[in-house]
């Protein structure tokens, strides 16, 4: 494969433009589209397929998620994007209601192909109702799939496995990330969704991340082993549901330790999920208990100060794994 280096935003146009010369009926709609989108996850497109598989539609998220089950049910595979997390709760009964369901309703005679692309977390001062991560809630509602992928060559691979998905698929891209830089292969390719990745193999402790925070936790592993001999594990989750729980357990079998990362709120976050497995499946092998690293519980703060003191990043993680050293 050729590789180069691209930006995540640029990975995943290259992923949608794949899609969309390979099946017609994938189609484009959301907010802000037509001149690139917030993050340029749209550059160009509108320029080779033109407005009508492109549709730059109004701000209204009710509308863009409505019109866009109902295409998915009638024949098209509809990417629907909300630019940022927080605008799917002005669509959360066509979300949850209507594209989650229809598969069970119907007795699996209909399916419902749709990806719902949002830009997710933390980023400089956007203030507390632009700094949210709901991958939990998404997580939690059957017949959801929730993909979280924290680099360009995993963002382009998902996101075309995710268009191919007959079932509807929340794809988050953390807004920290989207304009870093990866390497990434020229050509086509798919990454399946619910393969987690082994980011870095480790011995003494298992980093188990996902989204920005997978970054934070290789930072974090070169700290451990530089300037504390602790060798640590990464494991990036890159999708939720379906969740690679075995590849976490393996992980967690072999280094006896585990620290779950995640910038979501550490209360009733996904971290949870994985430690509660972890300990239903592991208890008696574990030589110390499962921790998370998560943000606090409060809404995020524009005030920078206050906004680094509640958000996790790798020096969290790296205070984490020493406590459960000591253990």
């Amino acid at each position: 494969m050729t590789m180069r280096s691209v930006s995540f935003g640029q990975a995943t146009v290259e992923a949608t433009a794949a899609a969309m010369r390979e099946d017609e009926t994938v189609v484009v709609a959301g907010e802000d589209i037509g001149w690139g989108g917030n993050f340029g996850q749209f550059n160009g497109l509108l320029e080779e397929f033109g407005p009508k598989r492109i549709l730059d539609m109004p701000i209204s998220e009710a509308l863009i998620l409505g019109s866009a089950v109902g295409a998915a049910v009638t024949g098209l595979r509809p990417v629907a994007s909300l630019s940022f997390v927080e605008f799917t709760m002005g669509a959360m009964d066509e979300i949850i209601n209507q594209a989650a369901k229809f598969r069970y309703m119907f007795g699996g005679q209909v399916s419902v192909p749709m990806v719902v692309r949002a830009s997710d977390g933390v980023l400089r001062s956007s203030g507390a109702q632009h700094s949210e991560s709901f991958e939990a809630f998404f997580s939690h509602m059957p017949g959801l799939k929730v993909v979280v992928p924290s680099n360009p060559a995993d963002a382009k691979g998902l996101l075309r496995s995710a268009i191919a998905d007959d079932d509807p698929v929340i794809y988050l891209e953390n807004k920290k990330i989207t304009f870093r830089k990866g390497v990434v292969p020229e050509e086509d390719y798919r990454i399946a969704l619910g393969e987690a990745s082994v980011a870095r193999s480790g011995s003494d402790v298992s980093l188990i991340a996902y989204s920005v925070m997978a970054q934070h936790a290789l930072e974090a592993a070169q700290v451990l082993l530089e300037e504390h001999s602790v060798d640590a594990e990464v494991v990036d989750l890159r999708s939720l549901v379906p969740l690679d729980i075995e590849s976490v357990l393996a992980s967690v079998a072999k280094t006896r330790r585990a620290v779950i990362c995640h910038e979501a709120w550490t209360f009733g976050g996904f971290g949870a999920e994985i430690s509660s497995q972890i300990n239903e499946h592991l208890f008696g092998e574990l030589a110390a208990p499962v921790l998370r690293v998560g943000a606090g519980s409060a809404p995020i703060p524009f005030s920078p100060p206050l906004e680094r003191e509640l958000v996790p990043e790798a020096s969290e993680v790296v205070e984490a794994v020493l406590r459960t050293m000591k253990c």
